[in-house]
């Protein structure tokens, strides 16, 4: 029974640092470092670098239009900045809805990933790009976000910036990624300071056109770029003043869905693709992979043992009654939550669901691989 308390405590513990203790570390590192989060540095007017903003599309045509008149809206000069839209195997008029708008190029592609399309488009952008930014085409950039994202690249170390996502519900929405996604975005931005990334987004990020990485199509980029810049020498940022926003999937069952989907292209990242190897990573840089990536992913599994634990050790003393009440109480919150959605309620549903899409997406992975392709996510345009 020593072994199996071991494994129980183990577990809890992994779980409890993983979601909080990990946080409280970050905040008070970066309270005691030394290296302080520098203030925006915003391109100033007539010093802009030619850019070309990638934007990769599948079936986009309620929104494709949209997104090229915000991307005319930026701040930049119009002559020093070319939007390539690549249409990702659209059966639809995304092409022509594109074209429509004034995006300077549409690609016609045949269907083979997001990561694919946003490859070609790099192959194609002007030669006189020193700077490639991608977004979503579902994404709204405020006005200076370029500006902000490329004054980051400025800095020699720098190698790739992402900006900040807001997620934006709609009237009796049940999901509580916004909540999450702003302490998600707490813990990046210390990480920055202290570091670099260790995941962007696809919603708003830029890199140097000499320094784009191809990735396997079915690793995409928000996980795969950051530490694979860290190991070729550059840092990784994220620019919380570079905002941008979309919709939110409007509900926790088709946020589980969302979710399923991007970790069986995580999963590949993590087990093939790098991210676990501490070769090229400096120690503070090690320690937030490890103790953010790894861990976070390696909670369905620590969950499942604690719970299997618990079961052989109820007999064993009050605490462990008390613990496996705590773990089913979890549990039926979540369950009520589809009945009753008050605020607690839906914040226990959205953990239990998010925490088994890791699970589910390695379920996935595991059975028959990731295909490369892709959709938008239901609710989301």
């Amino acid at each position: 029974m020593i072994f199996v308390e071991a494994i129980f405590w183990i577990s809890i513990a992994l779980i409890v640092f993983a979601q909080l203790g990990y946080p409280l570390l970050l905040g008070v590192w970066a309270k005691l470092s030394r290296r302080r989060a520098q203030p925006p540095r915003p391109i100033t007017p007539g010093d802009e670098p030619f850019v070309t903003l990638v934007i990769a599309a599948h079936r986009e045509e309620s929104v494709i239009a949209a997104r090229v008149a915000n991307a005319r809206q930026l701040d930049w000069p119009a002559d020093k900045l070319e939007v390539i839209v690549a249409c990702d195997g659209s059966p639809d008029e995304t092409a022509a809805q594109a074209r429509g708008a004034g995006a300077d190029l549409v690609l016609e592609l045949e269907w083979g990933g997001k990561v694919r399309a946003q490859d070609a488009a790099v192959a194609a952008a002007d030669p006189r790009a020193k700077v490639v930014a991608f977004s979503d085409a579902n994404a709204s950039w405020q006005p200076d976000a370029l500006r902000l994202l490329v004054g980051e690249l400025e800095l020699s170390d720098v190698g790739y910036v992402c900006g900040q996502v807001c997620f934006v519900g709609t009237d009796g929405a049940t999901n509580q990624e916004g909540l999450y996604w702003r302490f998600e975005m707490w813990q990046r931005a210390r990480e920055s300071q202290l570091a670099s990334v260790t995941a962007g987004n696809g919603a708003i990020y830029a890199v140097r056109r000499g320094d784009y990485i191809e990735v396997d199509p079915v690793m995409g980029h928000d996980l795969s770029f950051p530490f694979n810049f860290v190991k070729r020498g550059r840092r990784a940022l994220y620019a919380s003043s570079a905002r941008a926003s979309e919709k939110m999937v409007p509900t926790l069952e088709g946020e589980f869905a969302r979710k399923r989907r991007m970790m069986s292209h995580a999963w590949p990242i993590v087990l093939r693709g790098g991210l676990l190897s501490p070769r090229g990573y400096p120690p503070s840089y090690a320690v937030m992979i490890y103790c953010h990536r790894a861990l976070r992913y390696a909670a369905p599994e620590l969950h499942l043992v604690a719970f299997v634990a618990n079961l052989v050790l109820v007999g064993q003393g009050s605490v462990y009654l008390v613990t496996l009440a705590l773990q089913l109480l979890l549990l039926l919150a979540a369950l009520l939550a589809a009945v009753i959605p008050l605020k607690p309620l839906l914040i226990a549903r959205y953990y239990v669901l998010t925490t088994a899409s890791i699970g589910a997406g390695l379920w996935d992975y595991l059975r028959h691989g990731t295909p490369a392709g892709w959709a938008p996510p239901e609710g989301t345009r």
